[in-house]
């Protein structure tokens, strides 16, 4: 399950990503409200961790944003101990729950529980396009019986794509959520992970293939054999 984090307290967020990672979830964390809802509009998350107060943009303006645009992922405010307005604005415009701060870790956790519980959904460790596979916890990307493990950047690139098959993922997003904000990475850098696995999915015999869509980025389609 991969989770986004909109938070301003840079030490927050980032003590929330450890725990959410040491339970094995997938984790992206932004910090003001703009790359929060870029994020968030990919479609891409389980659940989303939305602070109230942000800079660029307001929690409360960034869900509001979120709904409009159809997107029905659960969203967790996160709120002041005296922010009682914001909170029922926040239900009101289509939060689905909300954690105040401070917080208890067992908290956090067992409320990301409720929500997925709530959703009806059960955290898959797989993700299926066609005729491939990728495990989540084993980053092994298979066809039928023929499997290949992928590197690390590897992994955070396919994973992306399948997220969102058909759907073309940009170049500065890859770089942006694999390598990092202040990485100096270059488009070239994708290129060269893109051409392994192509070779990969040819070696595994599997009839989705990723497509470039120039000067853009790049996606993934089934082809007929």
């Amino acid at each position: 399950m991969r989770i986004l984090i909109v938070e301003d307290e840079v030490s927050l967020a980032d003590a929330i990503t450890a725990i959410l990672k040491k339970e094995q979830y997938f984790v992206d964390a932004v910090y003001d409200g703009r790359d929060g809802l870029d994020y968030a509009l990919s479609g891409i998350y389980d659940l989303i961790l939305l602070d109230i107060m942000l800079p660029k943009m307001n929690g409360i303006d960034v869900l509001r944003e979120i709904r409009k645009n159809n997107i029905s992922t659960p969203v967790m405010l996160l709120t002041a101990k005296s922010d009682v307005r914001d909170k029922i604005t926040g239900l009101d415009c289509g939060a689905d729950d909300y954690l105040t701060k401070p917080f208890n870790k067992g908290e956090l956790l067992a409320r990301i529980r409720a929500l997925t519980r709530r959703k009806g959904e059960i955290p898959s460790n797989e993700l299926v396009f066609g005729d491939l596979k990728l495990n989540q916890s084993t980053y092994n990307l298979s066809c039928g019986s023929l499997d290949m493990k992928l590197g690390a950047k590897e992994f955070g690139i396919m994973q992306m794509l399948m997220y969102v098959p058909g759907n073309i993922v940009s170049k500065d997003e890859f770089i942006e959520k694999i390598w990092g904000y202040e990485s100096d990475a270059e488009y070239n850098s994708i290129e060269v992970y893109i051409s392994f696995l192509r070779k990969k999915l040819s070696a595994i015999k599997s009839t989705v293939q990723i497509k470039a869509s120039r000067g853009v980025g790049y996606y993934i389609e089934e082809t007929k054999p």
